[in-house]
């Protein structure tokens, strides 16, 4: 890290912006994919707005941005962009975004991409923001790449952070996961057509793919340890009709023991109960769901205040966090009422768009209008 989140500017950090500054990418930067505009290396990059993270949330704030004509750059972790939504249940049925019965995760992120590809945002994928220094309207931010990237202001998006599976401790687990014997993810139901599959959870995770999975798989065994779910009340009803039509095998109370087979090829699933007794479940597939693991990384370094599990608190009115000038959405962010919801990061990102202007152009008046009195910004 480059040092404490309130280090003085430093003028060599190059953050010094003239007022109608947008994205400077030098004349010989070559870029990946025109479509995405994923950036492949980048020396150095001038925004108003340093967005980290480009989840759902990060993307629809890189839209709000880009309506205020503020010049922004999306950074995340991930090669891609979607967080969660591509990385992990890309094909997962959504309910509540506005406007759609349903929407799969992976379209959600497709439709957003489209929402903003007409301001050709670019992105740093692939990017770990391991510094911040400087001060509101004159941040400075270092990837671990080498990049840095010169801000007014800085947008966290980071969903909970980076997130990895909370893995069970199986012997010889590694080679199982090797061969794809063992996922976290379900990437595509196609993929599990015709297996026969152990799925580990009590959460919605586990219930919504045991539901999702009955008419792909050849078997479905859903392994617990105990008989009371923590899913959807809805997806408990379903689970208990699938249970009685057959589709689904409940396996309880019992939980993860010993994994079966040779050089990766699962063969069983051995499970046990908490008073000793053991039974083999004949499955070629472990899905196990139990949680993710996860860290704000850096972000925690940067001198701003952080609440439990990760979140950082911030003010309603504006997302603004403990550090003037550095924001936060979606469900890192935190404050009496927040709903972890895709749709209130939605309005959150809109928010924090709307007080970012006042740091990122200090100089000029902030009008409120509708989308359909002004369009889409010409620049």
């Amino acid at each position: 890290m480059d040092g404490p989140g309130r280090t003085p500017h430093d003028a060599t950090h190059g953050v010094d912006l003239p007022a109608t500054q947008s994205v400077d990418l030098p004349s010989t930067q070559s870029v990946d994919t025109p479509a995405t505009h994923s950036v492949d290396s980048l020396a150095t990059h001038s925004v108003d707005v340093a967005i980290v993270g480009a989840g759902p949330v990060g993307l629809f704030a890189a839209f709000q941005c880009r309506m205020l004509r503020l010049s922004c750059v999306l950074i995340d972790a991930l090669g891609e962009t979607g967080g969660q939504c591509t990385a992990l249940y890309p094909e997962k049925p959504i309910y509540d975004i506005p406007a759609h019965a349903e929407i799969e995760a992976g379209a959600l992120i497709a439709a957003l991409e489209a929402q903003i590809a007409p301001f050709a945002v670019p992105r740093l994928l692939g990017r770990r923001v391991t510094g911040l220094s400087g001060a509101a309207g004159a941040f400075s931010l270092r990837t671990d790449r080498g990049e840095r990237i010169a801000a007014r202001t800085v947008l966290i998006a980071a969903g909970a952070g980076a997130f990895g599976p909370n893995r069970p401790p199986l012997d010889g687990i590694d080679a199982f996961e090797a061969s794809g014997a063992v996922q976290y993810v379900v990437r595509t139901r196609a993929a599990l057509r015709g297996r026969s599959v152990a799925i580990a959870g009590g959460g919605d995770s586990a219930v919504d793919w045991a539901l999702s999975l009955a008419g792909v798989a050849d078997r479905i065994w859903l392994i617990h340890r105990r008989a009371k779910f923590r899913a959807a009340p809805e997806s408990v009803a379903r689970l208990d009709r699938a249970v009685a039509d057959g589709r689904i095998a409940l396996v309880v109370p019992y939980q993860l023991h010993a994994l079966e087979g040779v050089d990766g090829a699962l063969s069983g699933v051995v499970v046990s109960t908490l008073d000793g007794a053991v039974r083999t479940l004949p499955a070629d597939r472990l899905l196990a769901f139990f949680g993710l693991s996860t860290d704000l990384g850096p972000i925690a370094d940067w001198g701003i205040e952080t609440g439990m599990h990760g979140v950082i608190p911030v003010t309603p009115a504006t997302l603004q966090t403990s550090l003037p000038g550095v924001f936060a959405i979606g469900d890192v962010a935190s404050y009496p009422g927040k709903l972890k919801l895709i749709l209130q990061g939605f309005s959150e990102a809109a928010m924090a768009a709307h007080a970012i202007h006042g740091i990122a152009r200090p100089d000029q008046v902030l009008r409120f209008e509708h989308s359909t009195t002004h369009g889409l910004p010409v620049s």
